[in-house]
């Protein structure tokens, strides 16, 4: 049996400090007819503001 492991409060709060990032795809096509593919690494909670701008 595992035992429950235990974390000190500087490791919690190092933990919950961590910003959840997100790897955002974006297509674009131009005038020519091609598609390039745009990539960004954002905070997570700011995906859908990104999207939307990027419409």
């Amino acid at each position: 049996m595992a035992k429950k492991q235990t974390f000190g409060d500087k490791v919690v709060a190092a933990k919950l400090a961590q910003r959840k990032m997100a790897k955002v795809i974006i297509s674009e096509k131009s005038p020519r007819g091609t598609i390039s593919y745009r990539e960004a690494t954002i905070d997570a909670d700011k995906v859908n503001d990104f999207i939307n701008a990027a419409k």
